[in-house]
């Protein structure tokens, strides 16, 4: 399966000529150019919509504080010449920037920081960056933790939340987690708070965190989910409770057994869909959405399934796939959460800015059809298909990675964790799907119909 992945992966790679031809002092300058102006303009609000398609591969920025610009625009330009690796030589120095505080400013730090990062999201240097974590790790770790600067805070923190992405490294979870839970708790910065709770996500996913780590983890957002912040120092500000409610989802999808979890989580996310904010209303109902697929299992090969357990969609079903059975209940009162969920997919007001009422409709009709149905993923259509007859059903949603392979997003899982590698990766996800397996284990993969 592998060997497959990697065929059908390369065939679509093209590299231009001026892509071979590039000078280094170009790369320097541009990363330089580039990080400034996103650190300079970075924006505070969350662009509620996370629904990804064929035509957002290339745009894939989340609205937070840890956009930037395109990557591609960054280490690609086409307005210079380049030799092929002369993203390597600006790591390196990079690298040894970040390494040697005695020589650095904390402008500077910030600087190579963010120019770290931004290599590492368009460029696979596993590599390059396993041979220098030794040092790396405990210099972003002190960044953090002086908080010198805001800036260079959220910067090393993004520059963290990439790393262990990169080198995948099953131990790494225990260097880093008690510094970032102090972020979280006690930073006075509340950009700082969201980045901390975004890599400590990406740091217990991708870090080696055992179960019952992950699930302390995940108690530890919840309860900044249940206090609208307060119990981490920020009442109120949606920013970190989003944060929050995003990294749990995440984590949830790594555990096989939910129930439990469901029934502490479940009121707390139901509670914030009266959220004044958006954001916060989306990010809750895609958890509600995810818990309730994940109270679904397929049927074992020896198992008879009763009438009340079995999934009754009739033709609307994926016959393909195994039957789905219920293993338990989310929520007792779900006719009280349908209403709800009715209001939010069909909300009016002019209280709500035109582009969060469509993205409220938009999510909200799919978190409603879930529930209704929870073998039913995003962007599932009732609408039938007059060749077949049948359905279109789940999969409507597909990422492009090249013109051989798509990542079909058909399971509020799959979405999860989509959403959570391009908040990290931003546009430099379908290369890094392509070259990193941390990457693409987690999201399977389809060959692309051309």
């Amino acid at each position: 399966m592998r060997d497959l992945r990697r065929q059908a992966l390369e065939s679509g790679k093209t590299v231009s000529r001026k892509a071979r031809s590039r000078n280094i002092s170009a790369v320097s300058s541009k990363v330089n150019s580039a990080v400034n102006s996103a650190a300079n303009s970075r924006a505070t609000s969350r662009n509620p919509s996370r629904h990804g398609s064929d035509e957002e591969d290339n745009d894939l920025s989340d609205g937070t504080a840890w956009s930037s610009n395109s990557i591609e625009d960054i280490l690609n330009g086409e307005d210079v010449d380049l030799p092929p690796d002369a993203w390597k030589s600006e790591l390196h120095t990079r690298i040894e920037q970040i390494v040697d505080r005695k020589r650095s400013s904390t402008e500077g730090r910030a600087d190579s920081l963010n120019a770290f990062a931004h290599i590492l999201m368009a460029r696979y240097a596993k590599d390059d960056v396993e041979n220098n974590i030794d040092e790396l790790l405990p210099s972003m770790i002190r960044s953090i933790k002086a908080e010198t600067s805001e800036r260079e805070t959220v910067a090393a923190l993004r520059a963290l939340a990439v790393t262990v992405i990169t080198i995948d490294d099953g131990q790494i979870y225990d260097s880093v987690v008690e510094q970032l839970k102090r972020t979280v708790s006690d930073s006075e910065s509340i950009q700082a708070k969201i980045g901390a709770i975004h890599t400590l996500g990406t740091a217990t996913f991708f870090g080696g965190a055992a179960t019952e780590e992950t699930e302390d983890i995940m108690a530890f957002l919840l309860e900044i989910v249940e206090t609208d912040g307060r119990s981490v120092n920020a009442h109120d500000d949606a920013g970190v409770v989003v944060a929050a409610l995003e990294e749990w989802g995440l984590l949830a999808t790594e555990l096989d057994d939910l129930e439990v979890a469901t029934e502490t989580a479940i009121e707390a996310f139901i509670d914030q869909l009266q959220s004044s904010d958006s954001g916060v209303q989306v990010a809750a109902g895609e958890n509600i959405a995810l818990l309730y697929e994940k109270s679904y299992t397929p049927q074992e090969e020896d198992e008879e399934a009763s009438n009340d357990e079995e999934d009754s969609e009739d033709e609307e079903t994926d016959k393909t796939g195994p039957k789905m059975i219920k293993r338990y209940t989310v929520y007792r009162r779900t006719d009280q959460l349908m209403d709800t969920l009715d209001e939010l997919a069909s909300v009016s007001t002019r209280k709500i800015s035109k582009k969060d009422r469509k993205t409220l409709h938009s999510s909200f009709a799919d978190i409603r059809n879930s529930v209704e149905k929870p073998t039913r993923g995003p962007k599932y259509s009732t609408a039938l298909n007059e060749e077949t007859g049948r359905s279109y059903g789940a999969g409507r949603m597909k990422v492009r990675i090249n013109r051989n392979v798509e990542v079909r997003i058909d399971k509020w899982w799959k979405l999860q964790r989509l959403n959570a590698l391009r908040r990290i990766l931003q546009g430099g996800f379908p290369t890094q799907y392509d070259e990193n397996e941390a990457v693409s284990r987690i999201l399977p993969f389809t060959m692309a119909k051309n």
